[in-house]
């Protein structure tokens, strides 16, 4: 089975668990097409849901889909987002953002009443840091501001290459909000959420793709099957 049928497993796993009258945030990226094309079939055989797209390549899929969509301005809440990742770590740290959605696929996600991450099991790893983490910024001030995420780096006991993300064409890669994206190559994160603070508090980082405590469960396919895997909530949550 090749990995683009995993990622549709996956995908109409995750499907099972959408219900009538939802409202749902789409994620970006090439597992997540495959749940708003199926997602589509299933509106177009009566179920009645409503999306919030996380990037102008899923509005499109939605629109081709048929799936009716809305936005963060006209509703209160999401019950649902359904999204992949680029690497998940056993305490559901993420690493998102290498097809460059990673700010709008947060804020849905943050909005969301759960996340279920959809994704091949290659994704699931013991360590978050192979995959490169997308940072981004504003383009003004890149200097300073890849000195500062440096700095960041060093005091969290990681340190990598970085570059400023190109698009197929060669030029700069520019996000939907306008922004530039620096990859860096970690390799190993030890410690995901004291990163993801640390890289929040530089003022010329618009976001990163460090997704802290906002997945709920992942939908993971492989070659022996299906697993779905539940986030164990603190004591006292």
């Amino acid at each position: 089975m090749d990995m683009d049928q995993l990622k549709r497993q996956a995908a109409a796993r995750a499907l099972e668990e959408v219900r009538d009258g939802m409202q749902l945030g789409l994620g970006t990226g090439s597992t997540a097409k495959h749940f708003v094309e199926l997602l589509g079939e299933r509106v177009a055989a009566g179920l009645k849901v409503i999306g919030v797209p996380t990037s102008e390549a899923t509005r499109l899929d939605a629109i081709r889909s048929g799936v009716k969509l809305t936005t963060l301005d006209e509703i209160d809440h999401l019950d649902m987002t359904v999204d992949g990742a680029d690497e998940i770590d056993p305490d559901f740290n993420l690493i998102k953002g290498g097809g460059g959605a990673l700010l709008r696929e947060k804020i849905v996600a943050a909005a969301s009443d759960r996340m279920i991450v959809i994704a091949d099991d290659s994704k699931w790893v013991p360590t978050l840091g192979k995959f490169p983490l997308p940072i981004e910024v504003i383009p003004f001030g890149l200097g300073a501001t890849r000195r500062a995420i440096e700095k960041a780096f060093a005091a969290c006991g990681v340190s990598g290459q970085m570059a400023v993300r190109k698009a197929k064409d060669g030029h700069v890669f520019v996000t939907d909000g306008g922004h530039w994206i620096v990859d860096a190559q970690l390799g190993r994160i030890v410690d995901p959420p004291s990163l993801a603070k640390a890289l929040s508090a530089i003022p010329g980082v618009v976001d990163h793709g460090l997704f802290i405590g906002l997945a709920s469960s992942a939908v993971l396919a492989g070659g022996e099957g299906i697993r779905v895997i539940e986030r164990r909530k603190p004591k006292g949550d």
